[in-house]
């Protein structure tokens, strides 16, 4: 399961859809409707947030902005609008990992969008989350292990 804390405008289209599946998937994990994946790290950072749920549907909708403007059919049912729901923090060094790790996906899957994203001088975070200091979290340190 990879819940990107990039801004979705960088992944391509399997990468988007890929995390709309994830985080459909993660929803009903947080919602108690299914029995895998309860201790995938990457749930953390939502059960961490006073309202769970609420922040898993906040990123839900950011991930069915990005698809409505490529003029892709997610389902906008799938999840509830919350206006308001307070952002999580992820490291710079997390955002910076992750951009790295998707642009060496992306170098044979989807090789213009490679070279497209090679002058991004600022990597942005999903709507979801505000940037902090910070290096690599330790929940992806202990995947690489």
């Amino acid at each position: 399961m990879r819940l990107w804390s990039l801004h979705p405008k960088y992944l391509d289209r399997a990468g988007l859809v890929a995390v709309w599946r994830e985080a459909l998937l993660a929803q009903a994990v947080l919602a108690g409707r299914t029995k895998g994946y309860h201790s995938h790290p990457q749930l953390g950072r939502f059960r961490g947030h006073p309202t769970p749920r609420r922040a898993i549907a906040a990123y839900l909708h950011g991930l069915w902005l990005e698809a409505n403007a490529r003029g892709y059919q997610f389902d906008p049912d799938k999840f509830r609008k919350y206006p308001g729901v307070r952002r999580i923090v992820v490291s710079r060094g997390q955002l910076d990992f992750e951009f790295e790790h998707l642009r060496r996906k992306l170098k044979s899957r989807d090789p213009a969008r490679h070279e497209k994203l090679s002058g991004t001088e600022q990597v942005l975070p999903h709507p979801l989350f505000r940037v902090g200091a910070g290096a690599v979290a330790d929940w992806e340190n202990a995947r690489r292990k």
